[in-house]
């Protein structure tokens, strides 16, 4: 279950749909207590690696570092 919330999550963040069809291929769901534990792990997977292809594929965000907005001085121990 906790991959399909990290989906849903990501979607809607993204505002974009993430391809899933090798995982909905397999017909199997978190609530399919009839199916095995390899079957389970399988679509876990497939699944798992279907979003991380899909992160991977988008564009990085550009995050810009400007000196003014760290004023503040950090305090390290040696």
């Amino acid at each position: 279950m906790l991959m399909i919330h990290i989906k849903k999550y990501y979607e809607r963040i993204i505002n974009e749909e993430i391809p899933t069809e090798r995982y909905t291929s397999l017909k199997i769901s978190p609530v399919n207590i009839h199916k095995d534990k390899n079957a389970h792990r399988d679509a876990l997977l497939t699944l798992a690696d279907e979003i991380v292809s899909h992160i991977h594929g988008r564009p990085r965000p550009v995050v810009n570092y400007s000196s003014e907005v760290a004023l503040q001085k950090v305090a390290a121990e040696h």
